[in-house]
């Protein structure tokens, strides 16, 4: 892999997983704590940061396959790094919009039970985290 790409990959890896981290595991949890914040407040500042940051996860995304795409990566570098994208495809996919049909009913004022989705997508963002990670730390071996 040459030096121009696996710094580009390293790079935005570690951008990417430090965005999923204060948001995911920082930001997200935090908000429901704020005086004031209703479950209606908190989803609706919910939708508005995750799908910012999921555009911007998707453009990383992108980045990263270009850059290591150009610099022909070895297996321990396109391992994680097709992990870290399909479990950003699962979740923009599959996981987001059932959370988006859930959040329009909470919204629209049903009152309904905890949702096992949102333990998916955390338990998929755990699995990014730990993906990016590596991603990340194998590039800076190459």
């Amino acid at each position: 892999m040459n030096p121009a790409s696996a710094a580009v990959a390293a790079a935005l890896s570690f951008v990417w997983l430090g965005m999923v981290l204060a948001i995911s595991f920082l930001e997200a949890p935090l908000k429901y704590r704020a005086p004031g914040v209703t479950v209606p407040i908190g989803l609706g500042i919910g939708r508005l940061v995750f799908r910012a940051l999921n555009s911007v996860e998707a453009v990383l995304a992108v980045a990263v396959v270009v850059a290591l795409a150009v610099g022909g990566p070895p297996a321990t570098v396109a391992t994680p790094a097709a992990v870290t994208v399909l479990v950003l495809a699962v979740q923009l996919l599959v996981i987001r919009p059932r959370l988006g049909r859930r959040s329009d009913r909470v919204l629209a004022g049903e009152s309904l039970p905890r949702s096992r989705a949102h333990l998916l997508y955390a338990g998929a963002e755990a699995v990014k985290v730990l993906a990016l990670l590596t991603l990340g730390a194998n590039v800076l071996m190459v």
